[in-house]
């Protein structure tokens, strides 16, 4: 075996070996998924006092409102969550949601942390709840290339450590590495105040990457 010979063989045996490490990484993402809702009730979830605002039907979470709220109520995990991998799915009739992720909740019910925001003309936003408001966003003419109107839309949030992307609909719609994101916090679905809305989210799961 000539030198040349040789030193192909190591090359060609290290890129596989680089291939398949990436690829197990890659399988650890999208493997060991367990479901956040399990499709008949809000057990694992923190309710907002008004009990009517979430309910379960259909096997779906359903946000609605009056249009009398005072301020922007949550559905809350019952846990923190730190880095993961979070898929979810949502359909919304009108008005304004958002998918809350390593945020905090306060004594009235109130959430402040980083949302993947739900809304015409706010798809592939990411917003800070009470916090630093509007920290980066899609393009809007090409979110609405994206986004499903009246139909389910796909999300996939991806926190670690520092770095967190956002995937609508399989597009990377949000890719950014902030230290000053908490590394821990809940994950909530939105209602917003304003006008009577409805928003509807299902398929929620996710895989711990700690």
């Amino acid at each position: 075996m000539t030198r040349h010979t040789i030193g192909l063989t190591f090359c060609l045996a290290f890129a596989a070996l680089a291939v398949g490490t990436q690829a197990a990484a890659d399988d650890k993402d999208r493997g060991n998924f367990k479901p956040l809702f399990n499709g008949k009730n809000l057990d694992g979830w923190v309710t907002p006092d008004d009990k009517e605002l979430f309910t379960v039907e259909d096997g779906v979470i359903v946000g609605r409102t009056k249009g009398d709220l005072k301020k922007n109520e949550f559905l809350v995990t019952d846990k923190p969550y730190g880095d993961f991998v979070l898929k979810a799915k949502v359909k919304i009739r009108n008005g304004n949601s958002g998918i809350q992720f390593r945020s905090k909740r306060a004594d009235d019910g109130a959430v402040s942390g980083a949302q993947a925001d739900v809304a015409a003309g706010f798809w592939g936003l990411l917003y800070e709840e009470r916090g630093r408001g509007i920290l980066e966003r899609y393009p809007e003419d090409k979110a609405k290339e994206i986004v499903k109107d009246g139909d389910w839309n796909d999300f996939v949030i991806t926190a670690k450590g520092d770095h967190v992307t956002i995937d609508l609909n399989g597009t990377r719609v949000i890719d950014r590495t902030d230290e000053k994101f908490p590394k821990s916090g809940i994950i909530a679905l939105q209602v917003h105040v304003g006008p009577a809305m409805e928003v509807r989210y299902k398929d929620l799961e996710i895989n711990t990457l700690d």
